[in-house]
This record gives C-alpha cells, structure tokens and sequence, in this order.
C-alpha cells in the first residue's frame, strides 16, 4: 500500500471496481478515500464515459463528477504522449495486446511521480503498480 500524501494515479480499471463495490473495490477504496493525491489521466475519463453510456447507466454524470471532485484530471501533453509510444512498445514485449491507453496511464504515472492503482492485466505487474486485482 501507498504511504500517505503519496500521488497515485487512478486508472480505468479501479474507477469501475470502486463504484461496483467489488472485492477489488474496496481494495481501491482504501486509496481513494485515504489521503493520497489523486490523479486521474483525461482518457481514463473517456474510457469510463465510453463505457457507461455503452451500457445504458444513467448514473454516468454523478459519477464523473465524483471523479472530478476525488481526484485531480491530467491532461495529455506532447511529451508524456511521445513517451507512451515507447512504452507501449515495452508493454507489449510482455503483453502482446497491451493499448496505447495503458502506456498513456504508465506515462501519465511516471511524469508524476506516482503509483498506479490498477488491477488491469497489463499494469498490476509492475513495480510503480498498487494491485486490487482479487484473482
């Protein structure tokens, strides 16, 4: 677990885990209702808006706006865009479909200084990586 006042940034997976209340959910809680400073990529919030207007939820705007008030949103810039290209190309040397949307979180988490809460395949491996997977 993160020490306090540690920067975690928040990915996809452990946004959807936290507001279904799963086992990896209130692994994520744990963080996001601690006292860390939390970050939350901009495409994360696509993924999710993606995702839960896919499915219909009508929930989707307290939701985000939670997201908003819980953590701070980064943006992509030009330098952790042109890292994530090569750190795709890393990920994928030990996860053959890993996306450029985990190499933007990886790039995102390492221009920040922080540790990723994630229970995604392709990023709970890694050593900067906080796992709420429950597998």
């Amino acid at each position: 677990m993160p020490i306090q006042d540690e920067r975690v940034v928040i990915d996809t997976y452990a946004w959807i885990e936290y507001f279904r209340g799963s086992a990896s959910g209130a692994k994520a809680r744990r963080i996001i209702d601690g006292e860390y400073e939390l970050l939350t990529p901009a495409v994360v919030i696509a993924e999710l808006s993606d995702k839960y207007r896919k499915e219909g939820m009508i929930d989707w705007d307290a939701r985000r706006r939670f997201v908003l008030l819980k953590s701070a949103i980064i943006s992509l810039d030009e330098t952790v865009a042109d890292n994530a290209g090569e750190l795709k190309q890393q990920l994928r040397k030990e996860h053959k479909d890993a996306g450029i949307v985990d190499a933007i979180i990886l790039a995102h988490s390492i221009s920040t200084n922080a540790r990723i809460l994630t229970g995604d395949s392709h990023l709970k491996s890694l050593k900067n990586s906080i796992d709420i997977s429950c597998e």
